[in-house]
């Protein structure tokens, strides 16, 4: 009999779950006072577990060096404190990453959206000038 495929991989499972309990453990256990609003974005986790990157973004942008330098130094109370959340035979180091995806992306829109009302603009204007130039011959006739 064939085994049935799972849908994720173990390492994918354990990814999932640190990024909850360290979203939970940001928001509630971290009283750092220069790590602001933190969202996890994503976890990767090594095929050995031996290490993690834990994506990350901030609400206000001036404060990203500071609460980089605030996950750096709370790096190892953290990790304690998943391992006393998640049970494993070994809990992976913690490496801290800026996710910029999401700026990026609102860069990204907001050319997209320049390049719009500029097509509008340009194309408007012919759509009217075509439409005119007929209204006009056929007064003319």
């Amino acid at each position: 009999m064939a085994k049935a495929k799972k849908g994720f991989s173990r390492s994918d499972r354990i990814a999932e779950q640190i990024q909850r309990e360290l979203a939970e453990l940001t928001r509630k256990g971290l009283k750092d006072p220069r790590a602001g609003w933190i969202t996890i974005t994503a976890v990767e986790v090594t095929r050995d577990y031996s290490h993690a990157k834990v994506y990350y973004t901030v609400m206000v942008e001036n404060t990203r060096e500071a609460t980089q330098e605030a996950l750096d130094s709370s790096a190892g109370y953290l990790r304690n404190e998943l391992g006393r959340a998640i049970k494993m035979f070994s809990m992976p180091q913690l490496h801290f990453v800026y996710d910029d995806s999401v700026e990026r992306g609102m860069h990204l829109t907001s050319l997209i959206n320049q390049v719009a009302r500029e097509d509008a603009e340009k194309f408007g204007e012919q759509a009217e000038g075509a439409a005119g130039e007929g209204q006009d011959e056929g007064k003319a006739e």
